[in-house]
């Protein structure tokens, strides 16, 4: 089995995660879950935001909502598949 995982790191977190939420919340369908953290208040970077999603559905919805995205400004995205190899021997 493969998981599809998009991690989003978010610059300049309190202007931007605004256009960010707009879009993912348009392609809610395929996204089965979501984790926000941000950096508070006396670290090195605090504007900054992670999401991490576990993406579902169709590979070309995916890699649309990755497409837009990523066309953001002040937005990093990637995509990550993983999944685990078959035993050997079988």
């Amino acid at each position: 089995m493969e998981k599809t995982v998009m991690l989003i790191l978010i610059g300049k977190r309190k202007e931007t995660a605004i256009n960010v939420q707009k879009i993912l919340t348009g392609w809610g369908d395929i996204i089965k879950t979501r984790l926000g953290i941000h950096d508070g208040a006396g670290t090195a970077s605090p504007d900054t935001g992670l999401l991490i999603l576990e993406l579902v559905g169709p590979e070309a919805k995916q890699d649309e909502l990755f497409r837009k995205i990523s066309l953001l400004p002040d937005v990093n995205a990637k995509m990550v598949k993983i999944g685990l190899r078959e035993p050997s021997g079988a």
